[in-house]
């Protein structure tokens, strides 16, 4: 985990991201990283008695925790947590850090509110970065809502995973074209959109690494293969050993029929690291339908349980 002092270094890696050459100018009302601008986030998880708690929080608005709750009636076993921003959404300067680790055996779910909405922004950038570490036999469900960039908008997200081979991940971020229904200018709007993982073992030896980069007339981006008649975007990670990676690639199929609302697929990555859900749809609601069938089946395979019908994603 991330101590205070480690804050600074992780959030001047980002800043030096090519894809934001251009955009350190300084707000007029506030400056960047400036008092009430990090937000802090960090939660560890873990088996005590034979069941799994929630045993550190710390937390710096405006990213919130309050606590863990045992809802999921399939799986009551399950603490989950909701990550609440204060703040109203994301601003230009802003910075935040989230950092989540599963001890071994235990296992968690992290989600979020609602949407994470990037505002307009005349200045700067905000960025976020999360560390996710499991431990051998841990599983967690860390799946934030959808991240909807305004127009002007500029967001870079770097997420680090150190994860044992025994345990599994279900991790992604979703994303909008921006607020479609607000104005014409609004879909891919936004000046940049950067969001990259990397995963590796314990011992360094590096997994992959998966980046999406969006930015601004990118002729690219209606191509018939691409975002073409589509504004919901999900690229959803599940790492977990290479058997229980085989029962789920023998579930899943491509969803990939002429007039469908959502196209999906699932790919092996490599290094036996797991399977990516790519899925496309024209709205929010269609590309959740693909990820939670992905979700019930890397569920059933991966702790024997389900998802229950009234899960909120329904």
């Amino acid at each position: 985990m991330s101590e205070p002092g480690a804050l600074p270094d992780r959030l001047g890696r980002l800043d030096a991201a090519r894809e934001l050459r251009g955009y350190h100018t300084q707000p007029a009302q506030m400056r960047a990283a400036g008092p009430g601008k990090i937000g802090r986030l960090r939660l560890g998880f873990s088996l005590r008695n034979g069941r799994s708690i929630l045993h550190d929080l710390y937390r710096v608005a405006p990213l919130l925790v309050q606590q863990a709750l045992y809802w999921d009636e399939a799986m009551p076993e399950l603490p989950i947590c909701s990550i609440i921003s204060v703040g109203g959404g994301i601003l230009q300067g802003d910075r935040y850090t989230i950092d989540i680790s599963v001890g071994e055996g235990a296992c968690a779910q992290v989600n979020s509110q609602g949407y994470n909405r990037v505002h307009q922004m005349d200045a700067n950038y905000a960025s976020q970065h999360q560390t996710i570490r499991l431990e051998a036999g841990a599983y967690l469900e860390y799946l934030p809502d959808f991240t909807i960039p305004y127009r002007d908008s500029r967001y870079i997200n770097h997420t680090d995973i150190v994860i044992e081979p025994s345990a599994t991940l279900l991790y992604g971020e979703m994303f909008m074209a921006g607020r479609k229904y607000h104005h014409a200018s609004e879909r891919f709007g936004f000046d940049m959109l950067s969001m990259l993982t990397i995963a590796q073992r314990p011992d360094g030896r590096r997994l992959f690494h998966d980046k999406i980069l969006i930015e601004k007339d990118n002729p690219l981006l209606d191509f018939a293969a691409v975002m073409r008649g589509h504004d919901a975007f999900a690229s959803i990670l599940c790492l977990t050993p290479p058997e229980t990676a085989a029962r789920i690639m023998a579930r899943c199929e491509v969803q990939a029929q002429a007039g469908a609302r959502a196209w999906s697929g699932v790919s092996a990555l490599p290094n036996d690291a797991g399977l990516i859900l790519r899925a496309v749809g024209v709205e929010t609601y269609d590309v959740r339908a693909e990820v939670r069938r992905f979700w019930q089946i890397v569920r059933e395979e991966a702790r024997g349980r389900s998802l229950p019908d009234e899960f909120l994603w329904r």
